[in-house]
């Protein structure tokens, strides 16, 4: 926290008690009391100027002894003046120093930092030194002035917009209570002083009553500032001095008073038994009870009352005091005020930016102005939070089009956080996320909306299926299995028949006496019945033995589970267009780079991937800074217009995708969220209207506006879906056309296979039935040989060769 302390070098010289008595004068000595006796004051004055407060308090405290017979009863008191030139300037500056060394001391107590300023002696304008403050944004100052000067700084703040309640001004001047704060009381401005004049008391009323209709009757002065008849802390001091005095003299009883001589420097006997009889004397006056240390001859027991600026004008807080110290009352009331006290009829300037559907311009065939340009989510939490807490505002779009982020170099903030520590608008009402860097330089109310970083992309063209997507159901690896596990059955089930006895059986039933047995599980039956069984077909085979009808159970209820899951998959894959990406997480971003991929400049997100320490995200971070000035946008709309024109991912809040995806169909959110955060509304550092604004978002969320709100603006027609989509459509050739292919191919194979087997058939016959006609011939030539060639063959000859 910054503190400037503000030092008058031309403060008045004020009397001190010790200066009150410069002449006790006897007229008609006797024994006891004086009949008259003469006071004496010493008072700074312009030359031929009216008298000051002081003079006059000094007059009214010796005609209300002499009025009252309280005190001296028997004696008449009266005066002797003396006036010194108002200019001494070097006891004024004495006394500021004494005071300054002690404020000089708190940074090592308090860990703050202290700025130390003074005010041109030769003139009363403070405009300079003000505007030098607000440029270095100085909000809590302490003035060290007389409560002349006090009020002539606050008219100059009030010109140059100070007296906002973001500045926090504390005065040391005990008169506070005497200015006319009527001008502030609804500025907002954090005001606290001190008091020691007893204001509550019903005597020290009267008493200050009295004093203004006196004060009133005296010459008027030029407007300062000041409230007329009020009595200065000064004036009051005054009064209990006169008094005190008045009590030390009225135990003086043997205390000799003689006249002094200026020019002798023998001092008067008694001084040091009047002084000590001074530190003894108690009274209960306008400053409370009034009593001495009698070693340093400093007051104890009094009371300064803490009073701060409120709309009902100055009001106590706290008291102060020796021994205990400072007391605050003020925070119980606090607590216990109406949400909408701090901001009610308040006037706010509230800064924002363009973005759907958060603030967009209203669209209107007449022209619109002012806050009616606007609409969208956050006008419309805007004027929820104005109807409950009763405050009015202005829009403003931001200046530069940033949300807000620092300067790595500079160090400076732009955007709308720039705007706030500037004090420029009082609110940002806008998608602000919330992020520990701005946490550090402005204040957040508590979230509206909840969401993530998430990634926009293009939505890919949809594929159609193919000639052969009839086998699009089961991977290639499944059908590879599949194909290993018909083969392996199929040989497991030839060894196994051939193995058990069981499945030999006997070709010639009539003749039980047959060694001849036959096996039906030949090598290519077998084969042939694994296919009947995955077709879900009968092969004529059936498995006699324990052995493989265990294996032929068993494939059996494995074909079942295949050809079930396939049917159950088979529509979904020649009915539905596949929608391949090319990304489907933020790992596939990072482990490429033909896609590129940014966010909005001095935005959040950007923030995120600057600020992080996961790997995957900070080597996101490292492409996205390598290519800034290509991969960077101004802002979502340009985002968005990038993802629709060019092969361009955009990382964004998930908010502004589920709204955008919403309206455009060829946009799609990729993946899950990245990070968590919120969206709050920005106030100033120290702004007084934060936990107003907490409040009321608050009852927002728990009167269920905020998911009604949030409902209104991103419910959207949504995309079309297909037609396709809706009902069955008819297979095309498209979709299943490779099974008619596959078909012809089976016609054309088993075409090739038939002749292959009418060849290999052939040529098997041909070599049996040569041996036999070679030994036909044979027999012949035997029966011409013996019978003669004339000799006719018998009938049966023929038979017998066959």
């Amino acid at each position: 926290m910054k503190i400037t302390s503000l030092f008058i070098t031309k403060a008045r010289f004020r009397c001190t008690v010790g200066l009150l008595l410069l002449l006790l004068l006897c007229v008609g000595y006797s024994r006891g009391m004086p009949h008259v006796l003469r006071f004496g004051g010493i008072f700074e004055s312009i030359e031929s100027g009216p008298s000051g407060a002081e003079e006059l308090a000094f007059k009214f405290a010796l005609n209300t002894i002499n009025r009252n017979r309280t005190l001296l009863p028997n004696t008449t008191l009266t005066y002797d003046i003396q006036r010194i030139n108002i200019y001494d300037s070097f006891e004024a500056s004495r006394k500021g120093l004494i005071r300054l060394q002690e404020l000089i001391k708190a940074p090592s107590r308090y860990n703050i930092r202290l700025k130390i300023r003074q005010l041109p002696a030769e003139t009363k304008d403070a405009k300079p030194l003000l505007k030098e403050m607000k440029r270095g944004k100085e909000f809590h100052v302490i003035f060290d002035c007389g409560h002349e000067m006090a009020a002539g700084i606050l008219k100059q703040a009030l010109a140059m917009g100070m007296m906002t309640e973001y500045y926090h001004y504390i005065f040391t001047s005990l008169d506070l209570f005497a200015l006319d704060v009527e001008p502030y009381r609804y500025s907002g401005v954090n005001m606290t002083g001190f008091r020691i004049l007893n204001t509550e008391n019903s005597q020290v009323a009267s008493i200050i009553e009295k004093w203004s209709m006196e004060r009133l009757q005296a010459p008027p002065k030029p407007d300062s500032g000041l409230l007329d008849g009020f009595m200065t802390t000064d004036a009051a001091l005054m009064y209990d001095a006169v008094h005190v005095v008045a009590v030390a003299v009225q135990q003086s009883q043997q205390i000799t008073v003689s006249s002094l001589q200026c020019n002798r420097h023998k001092p008067w006997r008694f001084g040091n038994r009047f002084m000590a009889l001074i530190k003894e004397a108690h009274w209960d006056g306008l400053t409370g009870r009034i009593a001495f240390n009698r070693t340093n001859g400093l007051r104890t027991d009094f009371d300064l009352d803490v009073i701060s600026l409120k709309e009902d004008g100055l009001e106590k807080i706290g008291t102060w005091d020796p021994p205990s110290g400072l007391n605050m009352t003020d925070h119980q009331k606090g607590k216990t005020s109406n949400v909408t006290d701090s901001l009610s009829n308040r006037s706010l300037v509230v800064s924002t930016i363009l973005v759907e559907p958060y603030v967009m311009f209203k669209k209107s065939d007449k022209p619109l102005y002012g806050n009616d340009r606007f609409e969208g989510y956050c006008i419309d939490l805007l004027r929820e939070l104005a109807s409950i807490l009763g405050f009015t505002y202005e829009l403003r779009l931001v200046e530069d089009g940033r949300y807000g982020a620092q300067d790595e170099t500079t160090g400076q903030w732009n955007g709308m956080v720039k705007e706030l520590m500037d004090h420029k608008a009082d609110l940002a009402v806008a998608p602000l996320a919330i992020t520990y860097v701005r946490e550090k330089v402005i204040d957040f109310s508590k979230p509206f909306m909840t969401l993530g970083i998430s990634i926009l992309y293009r939505k890919p063209n949809g594929t159609n299926p193919g000639v052969f997507s009839f086998l699009n159901p089961l991977s290639p690896d499944i059908w590879m299995y599949i194909l290993l596990a018909y083969l392996g059955v199929s040989c497991v089930l030839f060894v196994i028949a051939r193995f058990s006895p069981y499945e030999w059986y006997n070709p010639h039933p009539c003749n039980p006496d047959s060694d001849v047995v036959e096996n039906n599980f030949t090598l290519l039956n077998s084969f042939w019945f694994g296919v009947g069984a995955l077709m879900q077909q009968g092969s004529e085979l059936m498995p006699k033995a324990l052995s493989t009808r265990i294996v032929g159970g068993i494939w059996w209820f494995f074909t079942l589970i295949i050809i079930s899951s396939y049917t159950a998959n088979l529509a979904a894959f020649l009915t539905v267009e596949r929608m391949e990406s090319p990304i489907d997480s933020a790992d596939d971003l990072a482990k490429q780079t033909k896609i590129e991929y940014g966010v909005v400049e001095d935005g959040s997100t950007m923030t995120f991937f600057k600020k992080t320490k996961i790997s995957t995200y900070d080597k996101m971070w490292e492409f996205m800074s390598s290519r800034r000035h290509s991969v960077m946008v101004k802002d979502i709309d340009e985002g968005i217009h990038r993802v629709l024109t060019s092969d361009y991912a955009f990382l964004m809040e998930s908010t502004t995708i589920e709204f955008v995806t919403q309206r455009n169909c060829n946009l799609t959110q990729i993946g899950g969220l990245i990070d968590s955060k919120a969206y709050g509304v920005g106030t100033p550092m120290g702004s007084p209207y934060r936990d107003k604004i907490t409040i009321a978002i608050l009852q927002l969320q728990e009167e269920g506006k905020l998911h009604m709100m949030k409902e209104k603006w991103w419910r959207g027609n949504g995309c079309p879906e297909d037609e396709k989509n809706k009902e069955a459509s008819a297979l095309g050739v498209q979709n299943i056309g490779g099974i008619f292919i596959v078909l012809a191919a089976g016609l054309v194979l088993s075409v090739f296979v038939a002749v292959g087997e009418f060849i290999y058939k052939s040529k098997q016959n041909a070599q049996q039935e040569k041996p036999q006609q070679n030994q036909g011939d044979r027999k012949r030539e035997e029966f011409c040989c013996h019978h003669g060639p004339s000799k006719q063959l018998p009938v049966d000859f023929n038979h017998q060769l066959k």
